[in-house]
């Protein structure tokens, strides 16, 4: 679906979150933790699971991104009644790499990288980035990661980091057209800086899952349940910036 205002030219760059928008995060987690607690005879609900992470994730107290989860580890087991165990949490934020993409994910990218330069914004560390972009068929020409911004999203500084670089090779604000699933993260300040912006609403009709709840749900300019969906605007013709 796209707002009226969308009646600019074609982007020229498409820039995403990863964790949550291309690698589906919470079925990794979930099975992880399934797999891990599987002799234990906890019964905790998937919904359980991911509301104790959310909360745990959005800790004054986190650390950059996986690294955290080895604290988050620590805080949701006793909660939900599983082992506080020094490993399963080590382990945990190790599987991290192993995450898998959202089913369309990587068709959609190499669709959408036909049309447009591809670039990765993610807050997840190098260490961890670089084989989610193998799990993702590699289709980035650039990626940037909180090692490189040295500031999380959603704040601005990490937009600006990703902008600088783009702008090497010619490319400026009203070029980029982000892509997302979290609005605390992403959608409401890219829209506030000015983006044209396509929300990927993975968990559309089914509530906030593990990611941080926004205090207010910013308006996008493209809303889609699956990346595929957006690849579909592109392929007709019909991905356009917002009109300035």
């Amino acid at each position: 679906m796209a707002a009226q205002e969308t009646t600019g030219g074609e982007p020229a760059v498409l820039t995403f979150d990863v964790v949550g928008t291309l690698i589906d995060f919470e079925s990794g987690i979930l099975g992880f933790l399934r797999e891990a607690w599987g002799k234990t005879g906890l019964h905790a609900t998937d919904g359980a699971i991911l509301d104790a992470y959310r909360l745990a994730r959005g800790s004054k107290d986190a650390w950059l991104f996986p690294d955290d989860l080895e604290r988050v580890y620590g805080v949701i087991a006793p909660q939900l009644g599983a082992p506080e165990d020094a490993a399963i949490a080590r382990a945990f934020r190790e599987a991290s790499q192993t995450w898998p993409a959202f089913p369309d994910a990587p068709e959609a990218l190499r669709r959408l990288k036909r049309r447009y330069k591809l670039v990765a914004m993610t807050n997840a560390r190098r260490w961890a980035l670089d084989p989610m972009i193998e799990t993702l068929g590699s289709p980035f020409d650039d990626t940037v990661s909180v090692d490189e911004a040295l500031c999380e999203k959603p704040d601005p500084a990490y937009f600006a980091f990703a902008r600088g670089r783009l702008s090497r090779d010619g490319h400026g604000m009203n070029d980029i057209l982000h892509v997302a699933q979290s609005q605390y993260h992403d959608i409401g300040v890219a829209r506030r800086l000015g983006y044209t912006v396509a929300w990927v609403e993975r968990r559309m009709g089914l509530g906030h899952g593990g990611t941080i709840t926004a205090a207010q749900v910013a308006e996008p300019h493209y809303h889609v349940a699956t990346l595929a969906a957006l690849a579909d605007i592109a392929d007709a013709g019909n991905l356009r910036m917002a009109a300035k």
